[in-house]
């Protein structure tokens, strides 16, 4: 059996913005209309299991969740789950200094989809971003 893994960074990139949004600081990064490709962690944990417990899972399965976000609906689906305004956009420029060649990853976006996953029949348990953000955040 041989697959390789591709996961959505939500999880990541939500932890560094929660202290921002407790703040009353949180927004967009740079324009906001960028591809955000996520993942809920139960998901990401049972899709591994499957891809090692079930021998059709093989080549690249990607893992992240069906329904990608633009990053503007990320930041508010986050404060709205929070009770906090998604109001203060981080310009490129910031994410540049702070980010440097790393900052591309935000600010250009991926739509990645979970097309073999979902060929397999793998069923996600938080599909949309609002319902993941409220078990992570409860």
């Amino acid at each position: 059996m041989i697959f390789c893994l591709f996961h959505g960074m939500a999880c990541f990139l939500a932890a560094k913005m929660i202290p921002l949004f407790m703040m009353f600081a949180g927004g967009p990064l740079g324009s906001g209309q960028q591809w955000f490709s996520w993942i809920h962690l139960d998901d990401i944990v049972n899709l591994i299991y499957e891809a090692l417990t079930n021998p059709s899972y093989k080549g690249v399965i990607n893992g992240t969740a069906p329904n990608p976000v633009r990053l503007a609906e990320m930041c508010e689906q986050l404060g709205n789950v929070m009770g906090r305004p998604s109001w203060l956009p981080v310009p490129d420029f910031a994410l540049k200094a702070v980010l440097g060649e790393g900052a591309s990853v935000v600010l250009d976006g991926q739509r990645v989809l979970p097309t073999k996953a979902k060929e397999l029949g793998f069923q996600f348990k938080y599909p949309q971003v609002k319902d993941a953000l409220k078990t992570i955040l409860s």
